[in-house]
């Protein structure tokens, strides 16, 4: 075993069946749910400003699932879908 593979710990994590939280981990988010939003630190977070969204693009790295399906059509709907 090379010696990088020795060092890399794999974890598989259930999604179904996740482990409980722990206390710590419920209290905090508890006292992330009861900050109301003016509570929130943004210094650390760019503004984002006009120059920012001027050269977004929605969508971009969007592909839509297809499907393949099979239907049986008559000869004049499929010429007109072909046309």
């Amino acid at each position: 075993m090379k010696k990088k593979d020795a060092d890399t710990v794999r974890f598989q994590l259930d999604p179904d069946n996740l482990p409980p939280l722990t206390e710590a981990q419920q209290a905090e988010l508890d006292a992330l749910q009861a900050m109301p939003d003016s509570g929130i630190d943004y210094s650390d977070s760019p503004a984002l400003t006009e120059d920012f969204w001027r050269n977004g693009q929605r969508g971009r790295f969007y592909k839509p699932i297809k499907q393949q399906v099979t239907a049986r059509l008559d000869a004049d709907v499929l010429a007109w879908l072909k046309s």
